[in-house]
């Protein structure tokens, strides 16, 4: 075997077919003219042929699914269950288990199938009897589609491809961080080493792109990327639009590569690939893996293995090599169930080692202990008293960009789990770090900054797989523009459907970003966040509103979230208070009698307190509303919410920056942009738009003289 690991290891050969004479990467035959029957074969053999069986099985079920890539990468299964990963089924959260992602999430029906055969509890076969039915009310399955995270044995909800790519560098970086902060020598009480399935189309996304790139960069070589080469698409063949050369791009980005020629059925070369990436130091490894998408069916190879049903006669013939009834379904060869479930037992027995390694550990390091103690059980340090005793005071005149940076300076030594950074524009962003607090090689990987560089999209996801790790083991952090945050938007609503608490700092929010111009403005972006289900998008006016949206930030432990802060220094506020945040919305200033409501957030409502004061001296009584976040709005009680916008027909007009979509469930007329920005400096900005003080009051008088007195619920939400 030592022999074995180092032919797979050697990474130099001239090119394919010097590979393919490799006497371990081929069993003679390649595998696929092989005539196998029952007991005559491996049990690795007859194992992955039982896995393809149970495939075809609950493929056919319900006339189709995504069975040909499962097909095809029945061995790479086997290969990494088997014989690789250290996990429990008897405990599906042991905290130092390998992760697994799927990255090519299409592809479910292989990892929902080897959940079942290795043995987790839930995933029993009346689970996989759901793979692809209607699920009409009333039914429901953990087997969907695609995979999603709170399913035992499902690490991270994937789908959009690419993403899971980068999901797995964020849990490499965890289990580098850990390691680096907790481990001794011959206690190391983290060795969880991630494991990355994914497809052509992962490889050819952006997201996964930008992540490669950095984790070749970190060295993250607790990372291993299996590329289940397949050479097909759901259009058809790959070179019908790629003809890169995978592994000199990936050697190119600080990968070690390894070559596997005969991927479909020879576990023992993939297993040999698997161990030597073991003992490669600072790189991550790729694995090019050669298989055929629904291998030995009539659509073998083909873009008609990617999805659909498969050809009855195939299957009859898998079944009858495996020695069983071609008539019989959803039926495991109880040689091959005693073979998958002795991983059950394995595992079992590693997590006791492990138990055992944390006892000897506490005795030892009992202080460290303790800290570990605190990381596995998501406990984030004593942040809402940090945040309660600060004066908002010393935030007087600043911008909150700035006032955010401040805040988050105190944040970061009380918060161990802390860890992420901003794309490329710290110093603009207010994030402050030392040099020797950054994560990379050169520092050990003890620090909790991360710098990502200009790969917004990718530092969204990775955010995703650092909050995914264990729960609340790590508060990721991410910070640009907020404009920027449209590139790293896919990865911010798989963060919302996956309830992963990760908090992303949206700078430069309005178009006082001024001379960068309107590509730079976000005048429509707030709409797509305030409108994303579960994700919370809070926007406040001032330090003392900045505090309130921290601690309810970090107390929503299910909940990603955009913390939106403006460049430009604020206009004061009166009456802010960080404890009526989490309301979302609050009365500031409350008139008896009053005709008139004006609602606002962030860098706009001080023009909104100016506007007031002229709009009282003209005879209106006017109450104003601070709603820094109207996603924790709507999570008040109804009285509340009526409340804070009466329906008593008094024109309710919302103000702010951005073109006023969501404002229309509450307000009846809108004071904001209805066009994109202009490359401008601040104050001619809220001029040109007319959203400063003179402006807001002359939109306001349009709106109340085409009212008439009119109810303004009834008059119909106008825009102004």
């Amino acid at each position: 075997m030592a022999q074995l690991l180092r032919e797979v290891g050697h990474t130099t050969f001239k090119d394919e077919n010097q590979l393919k004479t490799a006497p371990h990467l081929c069993n003679g035959d390649s595998g696929h003219q092989q005539k196998v029957l029952g007991d005559n074969i491996s049990d690795d053999s007859f194992a992955t042929l039982a896995f393809r069986n149970l495939v075809f099985d609950v493929c056919m079920q319900n006339g189709g699914g995504h069975g040909g890539s499962a097909i095809g990468m029945a061995a790479i299964g086997v290969a990494l269950w088997k014989h690789i990963m250290r996990y429990n089924p008897a405990d599906p959260d042991w905290f130092d288990r390998d992760r697994f992602v799927l990255s090519n999430g299409h592809a479910s029906i292989f990892l929902y199938v080897m959940n079942h055969l290795v043995g987790y509890d839930a995933w029993t076969m009346e689970q996989l009897k759901g793979y692809g039915d209607d699920k009409m009310p009333g039914f429901d399955t953990m087997a969907h589609g695609h995979p999603e995270r709170d399913a035992p044995g499902v690490e991270l909800t994937t789908g959009p491809l690419g993403q899971g790519i980068a999901n797995a560098v964020g849990l490499a970086i965890a289990s580098k961080s850990l390691r680096a902060q907790f481990n001794k020598p011959g206690l190391e009480l983290v060795q969880s080493r991630i494991y990355c399935m994914t497809g052509d189309g992962c490889l050819m996304e952006g997201v996964a792109l930008e992540a490669i790139s950095l984790a070749g960069h970190l060295q993250l070589d607790n990372l291993v990327l299996v590329y289940d080469n397949n050479q097909v698409t759901c259009d058809g063949p790959l070179e019908w639009i790629n003809s890169e050369d995978v592994n000199a791009k990936m050697r190119a980005c600080g990968w070690a590569v390894l070559d596997v020629y005969d991927g479909s059925d020879n576990v023992d070369a993939i297993v040999a690939a698997l161990e030597h990436a073991k003992h490669f130091h600072s790189q991550p490894v790729f694995i090019n893996i050669r298989t055929v998408i629904g291998y030995r069916t009539s659509v073998a190879g083909t873009a008609g293995a990617h999805h659909g049903g498969f050809d009855t006669e195939s299957i009859k013939n898998s079944k009858r090599a495996a020695g069983m009834d071609e008539t019989k379904t959803h039926s495991i060869p109880d040689r091959a169930l005693k073979y998958f479930r002795g991983c059950r037992g394995r595992g079992m027995a590693q997590q006791m080692a492990w138990n055992e390694k944390l006892n000897r550990y506490s005795t030892l390091h009992p202080e460290d202990f303790g800290k570990f103690q605190s990381r596995m059980a998501g406990e984030m340090g004593d942040y809402e008293n940090t945040l309660l005793s600060l004066d908002s005071k010393q935030f007087a005149g600043l911008g909150t960009r700035d006032s955010n940076g401040k805040i988050l300076e105190k944040l970061w030594n009380v918060c161990p789990g802390l860890l992420g950074g901003s794309a490329d524009l710290v110093n603009a962003n207010k994030i402050k770090y030392a040099e020797d607090d950054v994560f990379h090689p050169l520092q050990g990987y003890q620090g909790r900054y991360l710098r990502v560089g200009i790969r917004e999209h990718a530092m969204a996801a990775i955010a995703n797989g650092l909050a995914a790790y264990h729960p609340q083991t790590f508060m990721p952090v991410t910070a640009t523009f907020f404009m920027f945050y449209l590139y790293a938007a896919p990865a911010v609503r798989m963060g919302a459907l996956s309830d992963l608490q990760v908090i992303h700092i949206a700078t430069h929010d309005s178009f006082a970003e001024g001379q960068n111009g309107p590509t730079h403005q976000p005048v429509e972006l707030d709409s797509l966040f305030r409108a994303m289900p579960n994700l919370i998008y809070i926007r406040p006016c001032d330090g003392e509103e900045l505090l309130g949206a921290w601690i309810a930030l970090l107390n929503a432990r299910k909940t990603p979230s955009i913390l939106s802060v403006a460049r430009e220094h604020y206009s004061h506020v009166p009456n802010t208070d960080r404890n009526k945040v989490k309301l979302g919305a609050y009365v500031i200033q409350k008139r008896e009698n009053h005709s008139l409501t004006l609602a606002s957030c962030g860098s706009n409502l001080g023009h909104v307190v100016a506007a007031a004061e002229v709009l009282e001296q003209d005879g209106q009584r006017v109450n104003i509303i601070s709603a820094p976040s109207l996603d924790l709005f709507e999570l008040q009680e109804e009285e509340y919410r009526k409340f804070i916008f009466p329906l008593d027909g008094t024109p309710v007009i919302s103000v702010e920056e951005y073109v006023p979509t969501t404002w229309a469930r509450y307000a009846t007329a809108s004071v904001g942009m209805y066009s994109f920005g202009h490359s401008g400096s601040q104050e001619a900005n809220y001029k040109r738009f007319r959203l400063d003080c003179d402006g807001i009051v002359a939109r306001v008088k349009e709106y109340l003289k085409l009212l008439n007195g009119q109810d303004a619920r009834t008059a119909g939400w106008h825009k102004i």
